[in-house]
């Protein structure tokens, strides 16, 4: 397939986009600097430059949109709300007002979205039929998926990935954990009861993959593992994968009063189960938390 990607450079835009060149498939990355691309992406994602040479006649049979600016690294005021929205609902509601003005629309868009969309429900297990919260991250992520669930009166199907915490020592929360955790200085967050939805990185290629090529597949899906954990969980397995004691917790209070609104993102609890994967057959490589952090991480010596 000839596959157009936004997010190329990101984390997870990376990894997906070398799955799909080994695939065969010809991927090319919307973005704002090329050179950035061929530095981060290497030789096999094709850089577009975005808006202006993006031709009127050109076609693609594949959209994957991972577009979105750091939800974490900086605090929540409200220019970087504002900011946050425009890289994701504003640049998703131009991508697909240019899918509409393309002679040929692409018969698929995947595109991102998150379980923050579900807010803070504490141990209740959410199906992709839950409901999104009425804070900030559930507003943002139900705007984001509606702009693009706007390609779906264009016979594209839409498919809308909501993700949880994707783990690999590249990148992501599992980068940012390791520094502190391998000196022995990690600890769980809060009262350690919050569920943390969590996937391999493997697994969430392997996920986005299928869902680009299932016919079948429409609509949102949690990308996460069948088997979430409490963070009090994770810090303990995480602790043993590393064979490091973690007694070092970090008090609600302390976590809101430093990083405000955007302690949510550490305190809320989502326990998401992927009920449409498992539907469309879909079968975890890495379904336990323990095997899976095995996988990821050298033994110590």
């Amino acid at each position: 397939m000839r596959v157009l990607l936004t997010g190329a450079t990101g984390f997870l835009g990376r990894a997906l986009g070398h799955a799909l060149a080994r695939d065969g498939h010809e991927v090319t990355a919307l973005c704002r600097d090329p050179a950035r691309v061929a530095a981060r992406c290497g030789p096999h994602v094709r850089p577009l430059r975005a808006p202006q040479a993006w031709p009127a006649g050109l076609a693609f049979d594949a959209v994957v949109n991972l577009a979105g600016a750091p939800i974490a690294d900086r605090p929540w005021s409200a220019s970087r709300k504002r900011e946050l929205h425009a890289s994701r609902v504003g640049l998703t509601r131009d991508l697909v007002s240019r899918l509409a003005a393309a002679a040929r629309p692409p018969a698929v868009l995947v595109s991102a979205s998150a379980v923050g969309l579900y807010g803070d429900c504490g141990d209740r297990e959410l199906h992709e039929t839950a409901p999104a919260a009425a804070d900030f991250l559930g507003t943002l992520c139900a705007e984001w998926e509606a702009a693009a669930q706007a390609a779906a009166p264009l016979g594209v199907r839409v498919c809308l990935l909501r993700t949880g915490l994707v783990l690999h020592p590249s990148g992501g929360v599992l980068a940012r954990l390791l520094p502190p955790f391998r000196l022995g200085l990690g600890g769980r967050l809060g009262d350690g009861r919050q569920y943390l939805s969590w996937i391999h990185l493997d697994d969430w290629v392997a996920l986005v993959r299928r869902l680009l090529e299932d016919a079948a597949a429409a609509g949102p899906f949690n990308l996460t593992a069948p088997e979430p954990v409490t963070n009090a969980a994770f810090t303990a397995a995480l602790g043993r994968a590393l064979r490091r004691p973690a007694p070092l917790p970090a008090p609600a209070c302390l976590l809101r009063l430093l990083l405000g609104e955007r302690a949510r993102l550490l305190l809320d609890s989502q326990r998401a189960l992927p009920s449409r994967a498992a539907a469309l057959g879909y079968r975890f490589r890495h379904a336990a938390l323990g095997p899976a952090l095995t996988s990821l991480l050298p033994s110590p010596r």
